[in-house]
């Protein structure tokens, strides 16, 4: 198998989900970006489903962006204190940490998630 960038990743990505599995205490914050936008969604992998979602599209965005991954971040943040979740693992999916990742994972901090 060739090692393209996208095959690369998915390798990091299967890694990643090895080792980290989210509760309901404590789910997992998964993040993937497109070209059209960013999503992120808590996941509690113990029951199999999504606990909160949020991406760039539903903010009304056409652009996938720095300043929109950091909405989508706050936006997640508040959905999740709804919830009553106060913490969550980081799940970047293979993603560098910087750009995107990082100002999503920056909206969410300062939206009260903890890392």
């Amino acid at each position: 198998m060739k090692l393209t960038k996208s095959n690369r990743r998915l390798r990091i990505r299967r890694g990643i989900r090895n080792k980290i599995v989210g509760t309901s205490e404590r789910p997992r914050l998964a993040v993937f970006k497109s070209n059209k936008a960013v999503y992120a969604q808590l996941v509690d992998d113990s029951k199999g489903h999504t606990v909160a979602a949020a991406n760039s599209i539903e903010l009304g965005s056409t652009a996938s962006n720095i300043e929109n991954a950091k909405q989508v971040g706050a936006k997640l943040a508040e959905r999740a204190k709804a919830a009553g979740i106060a913490s969550v693992l980081f799940d970047r999916s293979g993603y560098q940490y910087h750009g995107k990742v990082k100002a999503l994972a920056d909206g969410a901090r300062e939206g009260g998630l903890k890392f």
